[in-house]
């Protein structure tokens, strides 16, 4: 029994879902969003609820009934209220800013570093070492929120690099000094 599976989702004023076989569409006031799902899960909307069920009881169609249920509420969430992650830098001389869309980031190396935002994606940069990224697809804005991370990960020493703003950096104590 799949206790996320089962649990059904509800659809706001605003807010269109179509089923269309194995693809299911959401319309909203941010956009719209459009997905395939497997055929081992039915989708139906009912009422103003979308509700998932599985078509049979074998391990694969068990593990995609919850999966199925979790990307659906994300896409209604998404198209209706959007999806946002913060970032912060930490360095001296560390900052952020944007250059047309893309964001410009300085964080140690010699050069700058550019960073173009896919298609849905938009990035502000509200002051020098915050940077915000927004969008309605939650997988999109997850990734390209990683992909700034990466860029210069924050190190256990000092703290330094990007770092999500409530992440904690566990932080290592550095040489012992030499006694003579």
């Amino acid at each position: 029994m799949s206790r996320i599976g089962n649990a059904p989702i509800p659809v706001p004023g605003g807010v269109d879902v179509k089923v269309d076989g194995a693809t299911v569409t959401v319309k909203g006031p941010k956009g719209t969003l459009t997905r395939t799902f497997s055929d081992k899960v039915a989708v139906s909307v009912d009422d103003g609820v979308v509700t998932v069920a599985r078509s049979s009881e074998d391990r694969e169609a068990r593990a995609l009934h919850g999966l199925t249920r979790s990307l659906l509420a994300n896409m209604v969430r998404g198209v209706s209220d959007g999806f946002s992650k913060e970032l912060q830098t930490v360095g001296v001389g560390y900052r952020a800013a944007l250059k047309g869309k893309a964001l410009e980031l300085q964080v140690g190396y010699s050069h700058p570093v550019l960073i173009d935002p896919p298609e849905g994606i938009e990035i502000e940069v509200p002051e020098p070492t915050k940077i915000i990224v927004r969008g309605i697809d939650k997988e999109k804005v997850g990734q390209v929120a990683a992909d700034i991370r990466s860029v210069r990960p924050p190190e256990p020493y000092k703290g330094k690099g990007v770092r999500y703003v409530d992440e904690y950096v566990r932080r290592k104590a550095g040489k012992a000094g030499v006694a003579r």
